[in-house]
């Protein structure tokens, strides 16, 4: 959707300010093509093991992903997804205790009020009552059967025959458009059970974009994507309100202009207890958006106020999506709203669980702007906490590096 307001206010870096412009991604890519992985290896796993790159290769060379092996009637898991001991170290939450709900059909000031508290203390929330900030849908469809017809058309992309799949498979991102098992997997010691579609929808989308995802799902995701920007531009004004900047402040800083999808398929496992759907991370972006079907598995980390942390189930609520702050409006808040780790778990249903995340970021991306704190909450008595830094420098950063929890905001930290 075109961005309804003035040019970003993006702001002059101090002099010490460096604009350092580091490798983006394996396969070369122009700044505005820039993705947004939905995963990070986590810092806890062992180095790779040697041999490992052979059965990788292997595994690419199928060309169909998690979901073929599941096709191949496979009674264990690769090697190359087995993670030592993945739900051992942090206790799940006690019954009964959720992430937030915010309600898009309060008043302004007790909507904005309560997505600020929602941000500030858990980095989460479910968003409901959304449909009346959204567009009517443009292909012939109600209002209400949306995002359930996107899900539905991502499965069946994931569910056609291995031999109408494969053309798609690869790591490129050239063409806007990719699908491949996880986008870190030659970087992180274990794989994780999912296969993705990832959709570049901005800046500067290619104009046959459409063309270019499988003709199964096309039609379904662009329309999704419409009504899920609609959504994020809503929580936008909601949490800019919160910081007391005013509704615009966020989408004037373009961070509606950046936009990465993520269709997520999850298959059924055969050691559920032995791998996970995503590992723990951090959204490296502004916003999340997430459409997830009934099937869950989604788990937020959180740190009650004695200190003590949980792995909370964000379980799936009828009629809503779920919310989270990133890693860059962590920093644009000054801290004020934390980018909180989360991870997919693997369930032991037969049915796979499908998601689509869209991941939102500033879209002016030259070499002359930067961001960090927005200027309206620094001051003497309240002064930046990160340095200001080009989107080319964060995203570099993004992916030069093996990275978990923290890492990426601690690299901006002054």
């Amino acid at each position: 959707m075109a961005n309804e307001h003035p040019a970003p206010t993006a702001h002059p870096a101090a002099s010490s300010t460096q604009n350092s412009h580091l490798p983006i991604h394996a396969t070369p890519a122009p700044s505005d093509s820039i993705i947004i992985p939905t995963a990070m290896a986590s810092a806890s796993l062992p180095a790779p093991a040697p041999g490992r790159a052979e059965l990788l290769k292997a595994f690419e060379e199928s060309r169909t992903g998690v979901r073929g092996l599941v096709e191949s009637g496979v009674s264990s898991i690769p090697e190359i997804f087995r993670h030592p001991d993945p739900y051992a170290s942090i206790p799940l939450a006690p019954p009964g205790v959720s992430i937030p709900v915010v309600d898009l059909s309060l008043p302004f000031p007790a909507a904005a009020a309560a997505a600020a508290e929602a941000a500030r203390t858990w980095g989460f929330f479910h968003l409901v009552n959304y449909h009346h900030a959204l567009p009517q849908p443009t292909d012939g469809g109600g209002g209400g059967d949306y995002p359930a017809r996107a899900l539905a058309a991502v499965r069946a992309f994931n569910e056609l025959p291995p031999a109408e799949r494969a053309p798609h498979y690869g790591r490129t991102v050239d063409g806007g458009v990719n699908y491949s098992t996880n986008v870190d997997l030659y970087n992180s010691p274990a794989a994780s059970w999912r296969d993705t579609i990832q959709i570049m929808l901005g800046p500067n989308r290619r104009p046959d974009l459409a063309a270019r995802i499988p003709a199964v799902c096309s039609a379904e995701l662009l329309e999704w994507e419409a009504r899920a920007t609609a959504a994020a531009r809503a929580v936008m004004g909601l949490l800019s309100e919160g910081l007391g900047l005013g509704p615009a402040a966020l989408e004037e800083a373009s961070c509606l202009e950046g936009k990465v999808m993520a269709c997520h398929y999850y298959p059924h496992c055969p050691e559920p207890e032995r791998t996970m759907g995503i590992v723990p991370h951090t959204d490296p972006g502004v916003l999340t958006v997430l459409a997830q079907d009934d099937i869950g598995g989604l788990q937020v980390k959180h740190q009650d106020e004695a200190g003590r942390s949980c792995w909370v189930d964000v379980k799936p609520v009828p009629g809503a999506l779920v919310i989270n702050v990133g890693d860059l409006l962590q920093i644009m808040s000054n801290d004020k709203y934390p980018s909180v780790e989360h991870r997919v778990t693997m369930n032991t249903r037969e049915e796979p669980r499908v998601s689509i995340a869209i991941f939102f970021s500033p879209g002016r991306r030259g070499d002359s702007v930067f961001y960090g704190p927005l200027p309206g909450l620094v001051s003497s008595e309240n002064p930046p906490r990160y340095r200001n830094f080009t989107m080319a420098e964060f995203f570099g950063t993004f992916f030069s590096r093996d990275l978990s929890s923290k890492a990426l905001i601690d690299h901006f930290k002054l």
